[in-house]
């Protein structure tokens, strides 16, 4: 077969996010072909057996059902960009060496991107992803370490679940929530980062999660704490909470009000 593009990319999932995402690889040269999440992911890839980069944009409930129709040769071009990310919903899958990046830009439907901090990428394609958000004025940089890309997974995920959890309780803005309901943001994140340790199986700076989640909410202080998956993540959170004999006390009481 012809290989009319040695650097064109796949994308599953062309949603806000991964719609921004493909415009900048087309900006930075990278052709996008796009995959629909509901059709023949194996059949679609092995069309394009030349693609450079394979973008996984689909939600979080969906990144199971995604992952385990990739066939094995795509493992090492597969990037994955999802909210409440961690190694073990790739390993699982077999995939040991993907790309992974913690997005910290906002994108709602008719509204422009909003950066809140820079977006860290870690991985083998991680110059070209960096070098497509960086093309739509959109902060990102490249971490080497692995160790290092597993404390930024985790302090995004600590944000997103401390800040939509905390939201069915308080409604309002991130600014609100540190300023007037600190207590009850510093026991939600407690229950999330103890739930984080048992997913990644070893203890945490816990002081540095807090800070990197502060940067977030400094990085947007307007930055409405629930959005409307907010039920749903603390569901998924309970549910892994319940597997792993975590006890997340705070969290199962805004439960009780809430869920």
């Amino acid at each position: 077969m012809t290989q009319p593009f040695a650097t064109e990319w796949g994308l599953i999932g062309a949603g806000e996010i991964g719609g921004v995402l493909a415009h900048g690889l087309l900006k930075t040269g990278h052709p996008v072909f796009p995959i629909g999440r509901d059709t023949n992911i194996q059949a679609a890839l092995s069309s394009r057996p030349f693609l450079d980069g394979l973008l996984v944009a689909v939600g979080e409930k969906d990144l199971d059902s995604v992952l385990e129709r990739i066939p094995t040769a795509w493992y090492d071009r597969v990037v994955l960009i999802q909210n409440e990310l961690l190694p073990d919903d790739w390993r699982k899958h077999g995939i040991e060496t993907p790309t992974v990046a913690s997005i910290w830009f906002e994108k709602k439907p008719g509204k422009p991107v909003k950066p809140l901090i820079s977006s860290p990428v870690y991985g083998p394609k991680a110059d070209a992803l960096v070098a497509a958000m960086e093309s739509l004025d959109i902060p990102a940089h490249r971490v080497d370490d692995s160790s290092d890309m597993l404390e930024e997974l985790v302090i995004k995920n600590v944000y997103i679940l401390t800040t939509n959890i905390a939201g069915l309780e308080t409604g309002g803005d991130v600014d609100d929530l540190w300023n007037n309901h600190q207590s009850l943001a510093r026991d939600i994140a407690a229950d999330v980062i103890a739930l984080q340790e048992a997913r990644v199986g070893k203890s945490l700076d816990h002081q540095r999660l807090i800070d990197g989640m502060v940067k977030g909410f400094d990085g947007d202080p307007q930055h409405q704490c629930m959005g409307r998956s907010a039920p749903q993540r603390m569901a998924r959170a309970l549910a892994q909470a319940e597997d792993l004999g975590v006890e997340m006390p705070m969290i199962k009481a805004v439960a009780a009000k809430h869920g």
